[in-house]
């Protein structure tokens, strides 16, 4: 008889995927896709796994010699570091330079893809926040960031501002969006707010409660829309601030509820 677990049969037949990161105790992913696949009639299950960066290698490679393993999803802080490990990546990797998820192959290779991006504007679309035509400041130029930073420009946004402290990560991903999108993308080591009418938080800044600001939201203009892409806690520091504020604010979670269409074709779910 299977193992029971809420909502998911677990047999000898299982097809496996986990959810790397450190930490690991926020992700969200579980929540939505298990019962994706409970729903498609998937003997299918999504659990999460600890991965210190120390041993990211050491269990990337562990996890994909597991033959019932067909998808790793990436979370903070690995979705730079785990590009190395794919066989092939694809056009949005090579523009982030960050995956947020590997696919096994039919041949039993590993392919890289990141929806981080497209899956927040998705989510901020939906929200009735387009920002095409618009002004953009993002912080942080990590995986997430970096994938956000592409998709933003794609759908049009009119002016992208990214700040990050590391130079090397703001002078590569610049390097990378310029080769693309001539002409579309300032950085800066300092937010850039007066301008802006959306803001983007992609840092880590707010998964602890004694986190600070990743900036101030009250230099912020009239209406901004104040965006996180942290998931849990749902109501972060930044956000509660900023709708005392008045501004109209988005949540993380969105950005996982978009790409949640792109997973399933992209892992061909059914």
């Amino acid at each position: 008889m299977p193992a029971e677990l809420p909502g998911v049969a677990i047999s000898g037949s299982t097809r496996l995927f986990v959810v790397l990161g450190d930490p690991v105790t926020q992700v969200q992913s579980p929540g939505l896709l298990n019962p994706l696949f409970a729903r498609l009639g998937l003997d299918a299950v999504l659990v999460p796994v600890h991965a210190r960066p120390e041993q990211l290698e050491r269990i990337v490679r562990g996890l994909q010699c597991i033959a019932n393993l067909d998808g790793i999803f990436i979370t903070v802080p690995h979705k730079v570091a785990v590009c190395r490990f794919a066989d092939r990546c694809s056009p949005m990797v090579d523009v982030t330079g960050s995956a947020n998820v590997l696919r096994r192959e039919e041949d039993g290779t590993w392919y890289a893809e990141n929806f981080d991006g497209s899956g927040f504007v998705v989510g901020l679309v939906d929200a009735g926040h387009d920002p095409a035509g618009r002004n953009v400041s993002l912080v942080g130029a990590g995986g997430a960031g970096s994938a956000i930073a592409a998709a933003l420009i794609a759908a049009g946004a009119e002016r992208l501002t990214v700040c990050d402290l590391d130079s090397g990560k703001l002078d590569g991903l610049r390097a990378r969006l310029e080769e693309r999108w001539p002409g579309r993308t300032a950085v800066s080591t300092e937010p850039d707010l007066a301008e802006a009418h959306i803001v983007v938080n992609a840092t880590p800044l707010g998964l602890r409660a004694d986190d600070p600001l990743p900036f101030p939201p009250e230099r912020l203009r009239e209406e901004c829309v104040v965006a996180d892409i942290i998931m849990k806690p749902r109501e972060t520091r930044l956000l509660r601030e900023a709708a005392a504020l008045g501004h109209p604010v988005h949540h993380g979670i969105h950005m996982l509820d978009g790409q949640i269409g792109a997973y399933r074709e992209f892992l061909r779910l059914g």
